[in-house]
């Protein structure tokens, strides 16, 4: 489909537009109280250490409720305290109800420092956990260090997160950046090698650490072209046409995308626009199909919708929101449906009720009065053997605190997005292989 519609309809104010749609919807900062809960007799609960008390778990975040990357990933904090809430319905994490207050910092570094020393100093939570974006959490790294918090599963693949001799509070979650450029960059060996390729990424940790994946697998001879963007209300105002024009004058017949979700959306669209129709391989974080569909649509006022992102190919390791016959799908769509029907059924809500899965099954691994340090003990001793809705394990060890280590492709078909193929692996480090991965997904628990 080749759309035309007047440039300025992705401009500044369609921008801010969707950006205000979302802020609409998602208020402020917000602090979710939790459901009672039935004590549990095996055992006596105590106040063990800062944010637990013998009924309760207090940990905090800061997400991106406003800005520009608040489409879809304003859904993903819902989702965490919505499977929050179905454990506390079913007897809470030792008898203890987990409150989770998430506080808006518009993706904006320097809200993000204000908002977290509040939640350390203020509410004193036990844990910082999933806060969202690379440039917004590496303000508050140091902070978090110095003051011992954990920092439980950033909601960012950079691989700065594990560095845990500098940083042993901190840990990642979603396959690292490198890892995803690796796993995408061998995908598009095997189906277009030796076509021309273009880049379009972030210019930040996210995007440098996808391209840093990109270039170990495709030879530097198939790039044509290497264009990036700020991540910012005034360097999105325009849209991208430049950088697709220049990719597209180069003749890259497949564009790699690290690009958040309004991002890609004005990629497909400025592209639409000159007649361009590469293949388009694309980061997870910037490949969900409701969150494109919706952006789209708003960005160009109608003009466009879901039929610019058919084809598009990314990966995930979580299994995809459209596969309804996954267990772990049909679990969380449930406890979606009951507590979180207000947000939208998307790969976000997904990601969000997977890494709260993770931080309970932290806290049942950390014993019953746990401590701080349990919870890192836990981690590094345990988490390498976590099971859950992961496609592939985690990372955690003594020497390593990143999350998972590899992903699956697939494909956006009509709104769904159909994984298929093998599962990979692979490291940061250039020269290892990207391998498939053998071993299965299991169900879930038949209670929490």
């Amino acid at each position: 489909m080749n759309i035309r519609p007047n440039r300025s309809a992705w401009r500044l104010g369609a921008v801010v537009a969707v950006i205000g749609l979302v802020a609409a919807a998602c208020g402020g900062s917000s602090s979710n109280s939790t459901n009672s809960t039935t004590a549990n007799t095996s055992g006596t609960n105590t106040a063990s250490a800062p944010g637990i008390t013998a009924t309760t778990i207090t940990i905090g975040s800061h997400q991106p409720l406003t800005g520009p990357a608040a489409p879809g990933y304003s859904e993903i904090a819902p989702a965490s305290n919505a499977l929050f809430k179905y454990v506390n319905a079913h007897g809470g994490v030792d008898g203890r109800s987990i409150n989770y207050i998430y506080e808006d910092d518009g993706y904006n570094p320097a809200n993000t420092a204000t908002v977290v020393r509040k939640l350390v100093l203020q509410d004193n939570v036990f844990a910082i956990f999933n806060g969202l974006g690379t440039p917004t959490h590496q303000a508050v790294l140091s902070f978090l260090q110095t003051e011992k918090v954990p920092d439980l599963f950033v909601a960012s693949g950079c691989d700065c997160w594990d560095n845990p001799t500098q940083d042993p509070e901190t840990f990642g979650f979603q396959t690292d950046y490198t890892i995803e450029g690796k796993v995408l960059a061998s995908y598009e060996q095997a189906h277009y090698k030796g076509e021309k390729v273009g880049y379009l990424f972030q210019n930040d940790d996210f995007g440098q650490g996808g391209v840093k994946g990109f270039d170990q697998e495709i030879p530097s001879s198939d790039v044509v072209s290497r264009q990036s963007y700020d991540a910012t209300a005034a360097g999105l105002a325009n849209g991208l046409g430049n950088q697709v024009s220049a990719i597209k004058a180069a003749g890259a017949k497949v564009v790699m995308l690290d690009t958040i979700p309004v991002a890609t959306a004005l990629t497909l669209l400025a592209a639409a626009e000159i007649g361009y129709n590469p293949v388009w391989i694309v980061s997870s974080v910037g490949g969900d199909p409701p969150t494109l569909s919706g952006l789209l649509s708003s960005i160009s006022k109608g003009k466009a919708g879901a039929s610019l992102e058919n084809g598009v190919i990314s990966a995930s390791y979580l299994p995809s929101f459209s596969d309804t016959a996954n267990p772990w799908i049909a679990l969380f769509k449930s406890i979606h449906d009951q507590y979180d029907a207000s947000e939208p059924w998307d790969g976000n809500t997904v990601y969000g009720m997977a890494v709260a899965y993770t931080f309970v099954q932290t806290m049942k691994a950390a014993g019953r009065n746990p401590t701080r340090a349990d919870v890192l003990k836990a981690l590094e001793t345990d988490g390498g053997s976590f099971t859950g809705p992961g496609l592939v394990p985690f990372g955690y060890s003594t020497s390593h605190h990143n999350g998972y280590v590899g992903e699956q492709m697939g494909v956006v078909e009509n709104g769904a997005f159909n994984m298929s193929g093998p599962v990979y692996r692979t490291t940061d480090s250039s020269g290892t292989p990207v391998t498939t991965y053998s071993g299965t997904q299991p169900a879930p628990p038949t209670s929490f």
